[in-house]
């Protein structure tokens, strides 16, 4: 009897020694197949989870326009005033609805090339007026006369048929015109070979971004969806030294296996630049946890408190001799028309930028630019791309228009929020392909161990227990 009972008691603790076991090497292995899935299904190439979500997102994109209206287009006109401006939206559109275009895969050089097809479609329900709501903004074309044609000569005959065309320094315009583009009066008589439509966006719709070049990761995952090329180099033309680059990937996704310490680089075909995010919380997102990175406000800051910006400061006049922060000028990513990048509302841009505008409030959660990034995998699964178009407006004598004023302005015309959120039925889907099964796996690795560990004791103990009372 006392035998049985001892056999019973070491056949426990062995079982649970062998669960233990079981447990501590199931979380190795464990972690070595997830591994090997991931990597499996990251990859872009046909078939894989990736390469159907990257060809098309399954994530509704919105953007939101917010226009600047301008209360005092007279007295800032005539007086050189301060201006005052009345922040006027939403107007939504849905974007980046249509799939990847000219896909060619280069298997010998492990990478993948694509155009992205623009497109938006006005959403009503999501927008507080429509396309036709009328406001006064910054008139576009006489604003960038200065910049474009800086000849005393060339502008006396310009400002000719500026004034021929009844165009002024604002003007008013629905926001179908303002962000899409209208046929401009004053363009429209000049005889020079220019285009004759004006808009912040156009040219958009039945345009492409690209040719863009992607590794696919198929050799090394570390450098999935990181671009290798745009329009078929690795350097833009518009900076000097390492800001020319085209670094990271297009935001979309990251490699795999997201740490806390990583710096995500990402490459921005909005505001002409590569940047950066760094990590700032985690949270959940419809049962998946993610990291959210933001872009710091030293990503856009002077030279002076960041050096490493000292390529991307090409106006000393604009910056103050490169001493404002919060401003990125690119103007010449544009043709040489004045336009200057900011947060919206001029978050984290120098105070001086902000002395001459009545109207403005910037606010961190409102304003500031993040991505949502699902660490193991390296997916975004909701972002919000924050991005303020401004002009550079100086004072022309030869410009009737703009020959009253005594300052330049840095005029705010509209800010954009672009924004993506992981659908229910997507979410669903990744968490019971991904996230659940890893849960699942770590809990099984836990409960093993736990279970194992107990029943190897408590038997333990009993059998010396037992041993001790048959002694006696």
């Amino acid at each position: 009897m006392g035998c049985d009972r001892n056999c019973g008691l070491i056949a426990g603790a062995v079982i649970g020694a062998v669960l233990a076991v079981l447990g501590g090497i199931l979380m190795p292995v464990g972690d070595l197949l997830i591994e090997k899935t991931i990597k499996k299904e990251v990859v872009l190439e046909e078939g894989t989870t990736a390469y159907k979500n990257w060809v098309k997102t399954g994530t509704e994109v919105y953007r939101q326009f917010w226009i600047f209206d301008v209360q005092n287009p007279d007295d800032v006109a005539f007086n050189s005033s301060n201006i005052k401006v009345k922040e006027m939206g939403p107007y939504t559109y849905r974007v980046r609805y249509l799939a990847k275009e000219n896909v060619t895969h280069d298997s010998q050089n492990n990478t993948v090339s694509f155009v992205q097809p623009n497109g938006a479609i006005f959403e009503p329900s999501l927008s507080i007026g429509s396309e036709n709501d009328t406001y006064t903004v910054l008139n576009l074309a006489v604003a960038a006369i200065p910049h474009l044609f800086p000849n005393a000569f060339v502008q006396s005959i310009l400002n000719s048929l500026i004034k021929k065309s009844k165009s002024t320094m604002f003007q008013r315009r629905t926001v179908k015109e303002i962000l899409w583009g209208y046929e401009d009066p004053f363009l429209k008589i000049v005889p020079y070979p220019v285009s004759k439509i004006v808009g912040v966006f156009f040219p958009y719709n039945g345009t492409t971004d690209g040719v863009y070049t992607v590794f696919n990761g198929k050799d090394d995952v570390s450098k999935v969806a990181i671009i290798d090329t745009y329009k078929g180099k690795k350097t833009l033309d518009y900076w000097s030294s390492y800001c020319d680059m085209v670094n990271g990937t297009d935001a979309a996704s990251f490699p795999p296996f997201v740490e806390k310490t990583r710096v995500l680089q990402f490459f921005s075909s909005d505001i002409c630049r590569s940047i950066y995010a760094v990590f700032t919380t985690e949270h959940d997102l419809k049962g998946i946890s993610v990291y959210r990175f933001g872009l710091p406000p030293k990503a856009f800051a002077s030279p002076v408190q960041n050096p490493d910006n000292h390529c991307f400061c090409t106006n000393r006049e604009t910056t103050n001799n490169c001493t404002y922060f919060g401003l990125l000028d690119i103007s010449k990513c544009k043709q040489g028309k004045p336009v200057i990048i900011s947060l919206p509302h001029f978050l984290h841009a120098s105070p001086e930028i902000t002395e001459n505008i009545v109207g403005l409030q910037s606010n961190e959660e409102e304003h500031s630019t993040y991505l949502d990034v699902e660490p193991i995998t390296g997916f975004t699964l909701q972002f919000a791309k924050r991005l303020q178009i401004n002009l550079l407006v100086k004072p022309a004598k030869k410009i009737e228009a703009l020959k009253r004023l005594t300052r330049n302005y840095i005029v705010p015309v509209l800010w954009l929020n672009e924004t993506g959120t992981i659908g229910d039925e997507k979410a669903a889907m990744f968490r019971k392909k991904v996230t659940g099964k890893i849960k699942l796996l770590g809990l099984v690795e836990i409960v093993l161990l736990s279970v194992g560990m107990v029943m190897f004791v408590a038997f333990m103990i009993s059998y010396c227990a037992c041993r001790s009372k048959n002694a006696k």
